[in-house]
């Protein structure tokens, strides 16, 4: 059986689902035809030159990266151009390029979750949680010769659907009851007169985007002039997606012991590990954030964690942050934080397509080339 492109995508939106991304991200296919056959995946953290060159060169037709190419705004991909010259060359090699950046930040499991289980955290939630979608909960009132017709309407309107299932729906059967008054124009019933029916109460959820369809569609498919009805929305709720990962040691550690297990736990790099703190500081319970982490120096000052590893520490921000009583700061090169999904990503593809041929890229992308004592 064929694989194509859009069997690969359907794998990875599924894994990374592209609404978690953040609303300056862009995430998704960047070039490649959805209807090609693909045999063989690359997986890296960057599209850089040496990565497409290993891509071409292995006869890769798509290569998955975490970073975007073209996150900025462009109005040109000419050949001439960095960028442009990387997507050319793809484009004539037929390897697609697709990416999965904050999305995967916020998955789960997701970047972060790569990166606690190389430490060998046991994870107990996010870093800064993502509420789970508000959803609508209507309640619709029909007579019970006519359920079966306003709930079709209702699921074709968007309604009863949560996650991998549709057409759900709750059915209550009751007996409802209501008196036409002057200027009504009752389907069942006579103006004046108390009127009992047998009823089903129905109760379905839908996105709040589809409230006018819902409401068009209940409208049109119920019997009454004036349907019986309310909408509720159900607020948004803690999940386990989201930014960052928290996590405990099976037993406590120095911050000196702690940070050697960072360094042996990563690809090395010239950046290193770096830790700020008491070297013999005991460290149990740890917050992690793959890639750049210090806008969450005051989130993990909060929860009262022992450490917090992630990238691109800045001096000031530490500084404050340790002067202020924070946790114990480790500071790794940002593509080594990053590089353990790879290993994820690709786990969730071969699940789906194990006819898929894939690796994962070894070459360090980290920019860095010189370090000096």
């Amino acid at each position: 059986m064929v694989t194509t492109l859009a069997d690969l995508i359907g794998v990875l939106d599924a894994a990374y689902p592209p609404k978690l991304a953040e609303s300056w991200d862009s995430v998704g296919l960047v070039c490649g035809d959805p209807g090609d056959e693909v045999t063989r995946v690359l997986f890296a953290v960057d599209a850089t030159a040496a990565v497409v060159d290993e891509a071409i060169d292995w006869r890769a037709q798509a290569l998955v990266v975490h970073h975007p190419l073209l996150l900025r705004g462009v109005d040109t991909v000419a050949a001439d151009t960095p960028k442009g010259a990387l997507l050319h060359r793809l484009i004539r090699s037929g390897c697609a390029l697709f990416a999965a950046h904050t999305n995967a930040d916020s998955a789960d499991p997701g970047v972060s979750d790569a990166l606690a289980e190389a430490l060998g955290l046991t994870v107990t939630g996010p870093l800064d949680s993502k509420p789970r979608a508000a959803v609508d909960n209507w309640v619709v009132q029909v007579p019970r010769s006519h359920a079966d017709e306003v709930l079709a309407a209702l699921f074709a309107a968007g309604a009863g659907g949560s996650g991998t299932y549709r057409d759900c729906a709750l059915r209550v059967p009751g007996v409802g009851q209501f008196r036409p008054v002057a200027g009504a124009d009752p389907a069942i019933g006579a103006i004046g007169e108390l009127q009992q029916v047998d009823e089903d109460r129905l109760e379905v959820i839908a996105p709040p985007a589809a409230r006018t369809a819902v409401l068009a569609a209940l409208r049109s498919a119920h019997p009454y002039e004036d349907p019986a009805y309310h909408v509720s929305e159900r607020a948004a709720l803690p999940s386990g997606l989201g930014i960052g990962r928290v996590g405990t040691l099976p037993e406590p550690e120095s911050l000196r012991e702690f940070t050697s297990r960072v360094a042996a736990a990563l690809p090395a790099t010239t950046w290193g590990v770096r830790a700020a703190g008491d070297p013999d500081r005991m460290i149990q319970t740890v917050a992690v954030c793959g890639g750049a982490g210090d806008s969450y120096l005051n989130t993990v000052a909060r929860l009262g964690v022992d450490a917090y590893v992630t990238s691109d520490l800045r001096h000031h921000p530490v500084d404050e942050h340790l002067r202020s009583g924070g946790p114990a700061v480790i500071d790794a090169a940002h593509w080594a934080t990053e590089f353990p999904w790879c290993a994820q990503a690709q786990t969730a593809v071969r699940t789906v397509l194990p006819d898929l041929e894939t690796r994962v890229s070894t070459l360090r992308t980290d920019p860095w080339t010189i370090a000096t004592p």
